[in-house]
């Protein structure tokens, strides 16, 4: 434990004394994907701008739905029933180590199945679990625990809701005249992708409890970290004077009548449809399930505009990645850096390549989708010179993809935001997961070419 300790330490101290915070971080780097698209794509300097710019708004409705998701988690989370079933889930570690494995694995198996669960769980959880642990009063390093709660994002790629599987098993999509349409019982249900998310959420685990500072060294929560919500009307309730405003705005039923509505909507869809998930379908169900938990319409608002103040920095800085996206896009920065890793690569190398050129960019592009939208088809042409099995350049893409997610801090910030942190009290210890899952996806990758 104290090796895994003093491993862990110099990157926190790193981490603390030069990691920008992560406005200045987007800052740096959409200066830096500007001057590359100058030096390396032959950009001009207008030419640049304008990709940047037109890349600004690419992200509103991407922004609103996690914004969306985020509000409704947060509102579902205070609900008294949640609340007091989220304290029982809080109390069941008896001892350190076991709060930072609960904490990594509930967000593990939530990123699974849909990325954004594991974000909204994981903040949710250790906060919950930090708060047990004080009463309990069980030392609990509370930085180390929210970055366990991010740890468990690693694997998300790997899930259902993998953004690049998904993508070529949909019919229509635009490779799909290369690559025909590929299922996903071929690249995430594999006995392989499934024998290593397995693989690597144990791994961390067991390895994120490890890491737990000296207790002198220990940073517990802050009670007032929780807001307690749970304001009941009893006030209100005993007013001489209820008019009819009054009532209807303090009544259960057109809360409970609404969310029915919503949820009744999703069953609907799913029983015509099948079952998928989409990040508007999360973000109706915690509305959904929150409307109905709440004591009326106006606690459900009360919930909603506590919740609100979460969101500010993803509304400030996803727009500026949807800029740098839109440079490394439109100037073809991301082609010349695809095709210099192509031009090194072998038909076994090609899916480590893949995965070591998806972790670079995604420190620009921090979206599976948008990633996948542009640097899936360079890599598929890729494969189809060298012959190799594009099922192989998914799951690597995917894997890169989800790695460097662990330094960069696009992905902390709805995370923080319920956590109540800055990104660098946990990056030193994820920048430990980020080497060993690098050595985990590395592997396994290269062991796909040689096989």
């Amino acid at each position: 434990m104290k090796t895994l300790d003093n491993i862990a330490k110099p990157f926190v101290r790193m981490v603390e004394k030069s990691y920008p915070d992560a406005f200045i971080f987007v800052i740096i780097l959409s200066i830096l994907t500007y001057l590359l698209a100058l030096t390396l794509a032959g950009a001009t300097s207008s030419e640049a701008i304008l990709a940047w710019g037109e890349g600004l708004p690419k992200l509103f409705t991407f922004t609103a739905q996690i914004c969306l998701i985020m509000i409704g988690a947060h509102s579902l989370a205070h609900t008294k029933p949640v609340e007091n079933l989220l304290n029982k889930v809080g109390k069941l570690p008896g001892n350190a180590f076991q709060a930072y494995a609960l904490v990594t694995f509930c967000s593990g198996c939530a990123s699974l199945l849909a990325w954004s669960l594991g974000l909204i769980v994981g903040g949710i959880v250790s906060k919950f679990v930090a708060l047990g642990c004080l009463k309990k009063k069980i030392k609990i390093h509370y930085p180390l625990l929210v970055a366990s709660a991010y740890s468990g994002y690693v694997i998300w790629h790997m899930g259902y809701s993998s953004s690049s599987a998904l993508f070529v098993s949909t019919p229509g999509h635009i490779l799909e005249s290369k690559i025909g349409v590929i299922p996903v019982t071929e690249t995430i249900f594999t006995s392989f992708n499934i024998f290593m998310a397995i693989l690597t959420l144990f791994v961390i685990t067991l390895i994120n409890p490890l890491m737990k500072p000296n207790d002198k060294d220990t940073i517990e929560i802050k009670k007032n970290l929780l807001s307690k919500n749970q304001k009941d009307d009893k006030n209100n309730k005993n007013q001489s004077n209820k008019n009819f405003v009054y009532i209807i705005e303090n009544t259960r039923y057109l809360s409970l009548f609404l969310g029915s509505v919503i949820l009744f909507y999703i069953f609907l869809s799913y029983y015509l449809n099948g079952f998928f998930l989409t990040l508007s379908f999360v973000s109706f169900t915690f509305l959904g399930v929150g409307l109905i938990l709440s004591n009326s319409p106006m606690h459900f608002v009360e919930l909603v505009n506590n919740a609100s103040k979460t969101v500010g920095p993803i509304i400030l800085q996803y727009p500026f990645y949807a800029g740098i996206m839109g440079m490394m896009g439109n100037t073809e920065l991301l082609n010349v850096v695809a095709d210099w890793i192509t031009s090194i690569s072998t038909k076994e190398t090609l899916g480590f390549y893949s995965f070591l050129s998806a972790g670079i960019v995604n420190m620009f592009i921090p979206s599976g989708g948008g990633q996948w939208a542009v640097q899936g088809p360079v890599m598929i042409e890729a494969a189809q010179k060298l012959n190799v099995d594009p099922n192989i350049i998914v799951l690597s893409v995917s894997y890169g993809d989800q790695w460097t997610n662990m330094i960069q801090p696009f992905w902390t910030i709805p995370l923080l935001a319920i956590a109540g942190l800055h990104m660098r009290q946990i990056m030193g210890y994820t920048f430990v997961i980020f080497i060993i899952t690098g050595i985990i996806f590395g592997s396994s990758v290269l062991y796909l070419g040689y096989t």
